[in-house]
């Protein structure tokens, strides 16, 4: 049995800044070590730099990042337009998060997602295709089912299986990037919303029910860190927009290992309280994460 086989089998068969106060840390770094903070938030400056301070913050990526780790990052690429539209994560934020993984040691640094838009398109249109052949990572397509191996999904409510792409099940290291935005179906587009990106038949969980589905899948495989892109943030027209008007210039950043508390922090970035967006609150009812968010200990730095 070659390795794609073993992989699809074995895998398959199992598998805004405000003040707030302190509490337990919510996970722990490489060996078990506990994080200084559960969210980190950062506003005033480049998508890149805002990363390098973030990250700091919690120790560096060797907090995530072992020497020889094949590392995926899954941005927003998903739509056919330019980085300032906002439908896109930031291709300066990707190439960075790349470096990051590389001088931590990882052996590869895999980006990936399904776009809505041709996929080729996409990934040159968005700036991302560059940044990441720049900074030493490599793009895989994400255009085909034949990259996609089936999941089961146990505890899901309505989402009970899925198709994943290859490339995150066969990682040790899974970075959730996702972009702040509008969204017409499913209000808000934030950290889980992006894992929709990780599966092939979106129009499964469309027709279902949305936001349970994206809960649900969830719980089959958290990520083991989530950087929330909100340097531009689109405020109407999303999830694609319609031009640079749909947008307002930012220049924020979340990141935790919580997707709830990451999503819960970013709603409140936009404007809206977290119980608003349906999947946000039915991932907390879950015990997926926590969208306490004064409970938690938050970093917040200004660059």
């Amino acid at each position: 049995m070659d390795r794609r086989t073993f992989v699809k089998r074995s895998l398959g068969a199992s598998i805004a800044f405000g003040t707030f106060m302190k509490a337990g840390s919510l996970f722990g770094a490489l060996g078990g070590a506990e994080l200084p903070y559960d969210l980190v938030a950062v506003k005033g400056g480049e998508a890149d730099s805002m990363f390098d301070q973030g990250i700091g913050a919690l120790g560096g990526m060797k907090s995530f990042v072992r020497k020889g780790d094949k590392v995926v990052v899954k941005p927003n690429i998903g739509w056919d337009v330019s980085p300032e539209r906002g439908g896109n994560t930031n291709p300066k934020l990707v190439a960075r998060i790349i470096r990051h993984c590389l001088e931590a040691g990882a052996k590869e640094v895999n980006i990936v997602d399904h776009p809505c838009d041709e996929w080729q398109r996409c990934y040159t249109h968005s700036g991302i295709e560059k940044a990441v052949k720049d900074a030493g990572g490599k793009m895989v397509p994400g255009g085909s089912p034949s990259y996609y191996n089936k999941v089961s999904v146990n505890n899901g409510k309505a989402l009970k299986s899925t198709e994943e792409h290859e490339v995150i099940l066969e990682s040790d290291v899974f970075i959730n990037v996702p972009v702040l935005k509008c969204h017409s179906g499913s209000k808000l587009t934030a950290g889980l919303k992006n894992m929709m990106g990780n599966v092939w038949d979106r129009e499964y969980w469309h027709r279902t029910d949305l936001h349970q589905c994206i809960a649900d899948f969830a719980t089959y495989r958290k990520p083991t860190l989530n950087v929330l892109d909100a340097y531009y943030v689109m405020k109407q027209n999303g999830p694609r927009g319609v031009s640079v008007n749909d947008v307002v210039t930012m220049k924020a950043q979340l990141i935790s290992t919580d997707i709830v508390a990451l999503d819960a922090a970013g709603a409140k970035l936009y404007g809206i309280q977290p119980d608003d967006v349906r999947h946000i609150r039915i991932a907390a009812e879950m015990k997926i994460g926590r969208e306490d968010l004064e409970n938690l200990r938050i970093k917040r730095i200004t660059v």
